[in-house]
């Protein structure tokens, strides 16, 4: 019998959730007390589809009230990177073989479970990084959204690609993109869901297999995306999570000459010194790694004679405070010329005073810890 042929329809981002309505409100408060209820719990490292604790707990706290342990997760060590990679090379040998399609297929039910589970996902994210409702939600759409576009972009890439013809009659050229092996995904806290699911199902989406180090800020967020994944039924070893400090685990998987690329996102010290490392070639490394690093930037918010003086104070407070800036998007700088300054600047103190702050679980406060 002929395989069916995987039809999608065309990408659309998730939507957000209305919180407004109280159904939704409900839920979300019903989601944050269960998370709340399995606080304390351990989390062991996963690693070609298999659980191991080390006794090395790493302690994840609410910052919001930080006398709540949210979680503890088991730490590994240079060891446990080198399993974790051997895993990862081997289930590479079959993962990279799989059709496009068929990878998809398992990136679609991965945005489906984060779908039935996004409001559970979005508590743990407000209760272990201090999220604000509408925050913490965005980030798990976004985070369903990496699943959906990626599986379409492996499925629109693959098989050879056109070129520019050959003048000899003998010869035909064709090229293709392939997956270059086991890599490192070392994602942030401040996006604790969105940015490691989109780093990492981008790897496996080309037919790459990683190895995932989370923040010690946000390891617990990292470990239900492995139970996600778990309930999508993904391949032993072609994720494989491995919480411990970056000086000692991050290092070792960096410089490690069986990791093919890094991706990163955080600060510009740690990229660029990430971006150093991976340059030196190690004893036994046969190619040259690939580094792909995202470390913020210093964004402006110009506002000229012609504004909207209202609607330019309410985009600079929300920019520069929503999750109390702590984005690589939120504005730093704000400039008005000369002929509205006084003006412009008086709005957005005026905007900024009306700011609430507090734990964000109380969706009546804006701004968390």
């Amino acid at each position: 019998m002929p395989r069916r042929h995987l039809m999608v329809p065309p990408f659309r981002n998730e939507p957000f959730t209305d919180f407004s309505q109280e159904a939704n409100r409900r839920a979300m408060f019903e989601a944050i007390a269960k998370v709340e209820s399995e606080f304390g719990r351990e989390y062991p490292l996963i690693i070609g589809g298999r659980p191991y604790t080390t006794g090395d707990l790493l302690k994840s706290v609410n910052p919001s009230q930080t006398d709540q342990v949210v979680g503890w997760a088991h730490r590994g060590s240079a060891e446990h990177v080198d399993q974790a990679l051997e895993a990862a090379w081997k289930a590479f040998a079959g993962w990279s073989r799989r059709p496009a399609e068929e990878r998809a297929r398992y990136l679609f039910h991965v945005a489906h479970v984060m779908r039935r589970r996004k409001f559970e996902l979005a508590a743990w994210i407000v209760l272990e990084v201090g999220k604000s409702w509408a925050e913490a939600d965005a980030d798990v759409a976004e985070a369903i959204d990496m699943c959906e576009f990626y599986g379409r972009q492996a499925m629109q890439y693959e098989g050879p690609r056109p070129v520019t013809p050959s003048p000899l009659p003998a010869e035909h050229n064709e090229w293709f993109y392939i997956p270059l092996g086991a890599g490192a995904i070392i994602p942030p806290w401040n996006f604790p869901l969105a940015i490691l699911v989109g780093m990492t199902m981008g790897a496996v989406a080309a037919g790459n297999t990683v190895v995932v180090k989370p923040s010690s800020e946000s390891p617990i967020i990292a470990a239900k995306f492995m139970e996600v994944l778990e309930e999508a039924s993904f391949p032993e070893g072609v994720v494989n999570y491995l919480p411990g400090a970056g000086s000692k685990v991050g290092d070792y998987l960096v410089a490690h000459p069986r990791t093919r690329f890094i991706a990163f996102t955080g600060s510009m010290e740690v990229g660029l010194r990430i971006n150093e490392m991976a340059a030196r070639t190690s004893p036994g490394q046969i190619w040259i790694k690939r580094v792909i690093a995202e470390m913020g930037g210093k964004n402006a918010i110009i506002v000229d004679s012609s504004a909207d003086l209202d609607a330019a104070a309410e985009g600079i407070v929300i920019s520069a405070y929503g999750y109390s800036g702590q984005k690589c998007s939120a504005c730093s700088r704000a400039i008005f010329l000369e002929d509205v300054y006084e003006a412009g600047v008086e709005k957005v103190i005026e905007r900024a005073q009306k700011i609430t702050v507090g734990p964000t679980k109380d969706p009546a406060n804006w701004m968390g810890p």
